[in-house]
């Protein structure tokens, strides 16, 4: 697993300064950036009438978490069982977990969760799951709050229509240890010529079941949820949630994750969209997270490589140069990357192509700022992460749980 340049107790080895004293490559988020995108999608939710429960397995950084409560986060969500207890041992009281609770080795770390004071919420699609969850939560003298998962033919888990979804309620009513909380689903898995039509169809079609089991008489919780809403079509979610005006009664829950530290390609492109659809939203979200390796060699014309890997950045886009130092040097010191391209990632390097034209400057040891695509699949090969100011000094050592 990648190193964050850090000693066990998360402080910079010798002193503070990005550019002198920590051992790279390193994991950085700027902590400006940071501020802004907690901010924003928090306005972005309060402005739909939505509450925000932003997903946990972006960053499975308590800090993190901590920062989006602050900010006014209902919760955090979750993908496991392990991760719900991960997040609650470290503070974090409501936990939403959008995927099937399954095997009873995972029911009882919910269940513990649930003795320890936790408010924990998962997703059903079957008979089978609800009956097995229903036996083991009853034994224990628990109910669970689970939320019924509407998908799309051809995609993931989640009932297939809304005929299912009604059964499925039927199904849970019976089962005295289980509350039916809502209704959950996840537009990501949408696809098609036309995404943003289908991803509309889509969430009036949530709409439409929870209204269903809503009036049916089958949501128990006192405060029913709708919630839906990944990173890249969360405007178009919260939209048809606010205009169905769910008479308060309904509450909408959004689920982002990867906004918090933005990116450099997949979810900047995503935004993109947003602020073309919403041009009255006020600048967009801002990349946080970067990656600082040195170059180590420059093997032949046109070509460096850079101490960075596949165990250090995401690799389903390839990493954006964004900036150069000088070792040592002053962060007010920036030097170009002007037609630097990344062309190959092995598990250690970057090879980089460097134009015709290229700074005869360029140095064994210049720091590199990279760009990734996916936060994901970065944060995911760090047990820590640096929180830098904007004169690249460390302010907090962000310990991940992955």
């Amino acid at each position: 697993m990648a190193r964050a340049g850090c000693c066990d107790k998360g402080t910079p080895e010798g002193g503070d300064a990005l550019l002198m004293d920590v051992s790279l490559p390193a994991a950085v988020i700027h902590e400006a950036p940071l501020a802004h995108n907690l901010a924003w999608m928090q306005r972005f939710a309060d402005a739909h009438g939505a509450r925000l429960a932003p997903h946990g397995k972006t960053s499975m950084a308590p800090a993190l978490f901590r920062r989006q409560v602050a900010a006014g986060a209902w919760g955090i969500t979750l993908a496991t069982a392990a991760q719900c207890r991960a997040a609650f041992v470290h503070g974090t009281r409501r936990l939403l977990m959008a995927n099937q609770l399954v095997g009873e080795a995972n029911m009882a770390i919910i269940g513990d969760l649930l003795e320890a004071g936790a408010d924990v919420y998962c997703v059903v699609d079957s008979g089978a799951n609800v009956r097995h969850l229903g036996r083991y939560f009853a034994a224990r003298g628990l109910r669970l709050k689970v939320l019924i998962e509407l998908g799309i033919e051809g995609g993931r888990c989640g009932c297939r229509d809304h005929d299912q979804v009604l059964a499925l309620g039927e199904a849970i009513d019976v089962e005295p240890a289980l509350v039916l909380a809502g209704l959950e689903g996840y537009e990501g898995v949408v696809h098609g010529d036309d995404p943003e039509s289908a991803v509309r169809d889509y969430a009036w079609q949530l709409v439409e079941a929870a209204r269903a089991l809503d009036q049916d008489g089958l949501i128990e919780a006192e405060t029913p949820l709708i919630t839906a809403s990944g990173s890249a079509w969360y405007d178009l979610i919260a939209e048809a949630f606010r205009d169905a005006r769910l008479d308060g009664r309904i509450v909408a829950v959004l689920r982002p994750g990867c906004y918090v530290v933005h990116d450099h390609g997949l979810y900047r492109e995503a935004q993109r969209g947003v602020l073309a659809r919403r041009p009255e939203l006020q600048q967009g979200l801002e990349p946080a997270l970067e990656v600082f390796a040195q170059i180590q060699s420059l093997p032949e014309p046109g070509l460096a490589i850079a101490t960075l890997g596949k165990r250090d950045i995401a690799a389903d886009q390839l990493p954006l140069p964004l900036r150069r130092y000088r070792e040592g040097g002053s962060p007010d010191q920036v030097l170009s990357v002007e037609g630097w391209r990344v062309t190959k990632l092995m598990d250690q390097h970057a090879f980089i192509h460097l134009p015709d034209e290229i700074d005869d400057d360029i140095r064994i040891g210049d720091i590199v700022a990279f760009g990734a695509s996916h936060p994901c699949l970065t944060f995911d090969k760090w047990r820590q992460l640096l929180l830098v100011d904007e004169r690249l000094r460390v302010r907090e050592s962000l310990v991940t749980l992955f």
